[in-house]
């Protein structure tokens, strides 16, 4: 069916996975963020921050899971995917980190488009850190630096989400695509 490819992307704590969850509440089809599962997974094989101590192992997992995420939307039997993260985020986060990544990180974000990517800027009054996330707040900034240049690498428009309740949020999501 090749429905439509939403991304909902941002730094840490910007709201993203309470967006996509509000999103599954009003019926909307969702894929999650990776890196948790990926976090989750390194931690049950004894790894307890794999992001830290092997980035690039972290970062090839990422992309791994958000390419079979990109390409099982595609066969979804719906009008709109939404996904929380896409490819070029794994690619903004290495540059962040200042790691070297290979040349199939690029061409994997020149071959997987989006339709349509949605930004949340970080914002200090939800920011919270927790087993997962390994950022605080001025590195979330600097990561959202990351992320903006890393999609308008790809050619991406990016839409900013403006700061509000979860419900505005999603709203200005569903209004923006006419599905309000």
């Amino acid at each position: 069916m090749n429905p439509l490819k939403v991304v909902i992307a941002g730094g840490p704590g910007t709201g993203k996975t309470s967006i996509i969850n509000h999103l599954k509440v009003r019926g909307f089809f969702c894929y999650d963020e990776v890196s948790r599962e990926v976090t989750l997974q390194a931690r049950k094989e004894g790894i307890d921050q794999l992001f830290i101590t092997e980035p690039l192992l972290f970062s090839r997992k990422l992309l791994e899971g958000r390419i079979r995420q990109f390409l099982n939307a595609e066969k979804e039997n719906e009008n709109v995917v939404f996904l929380d993260r896409g490819l070029p985020d794994v690619i903004a986060y290495m540059d962040y980190v200042g790691d070297d990544y290979p040349k199939h990180f690029i061409e994997a974000c020149e071959n997987h488009k989006y339709d349509l990517i949605f930004v949340l800027a970080p914002w200090q009054e939800i920011f919270t850190s927790d087993s997962e996330r390994y950022e605080n707040f001025e590195q979330a900034i600097e990561i959202h630096h990351h992320l903006l240049k890393t999609y308008m690498r790809f050619d991406y428009q990016l839409i900013d989400v403006p700061f509000g309740t979860i419900e505005a949020r999603t709203d200005f999501v569903l209004d923006y695509l006419n599905l309000g």
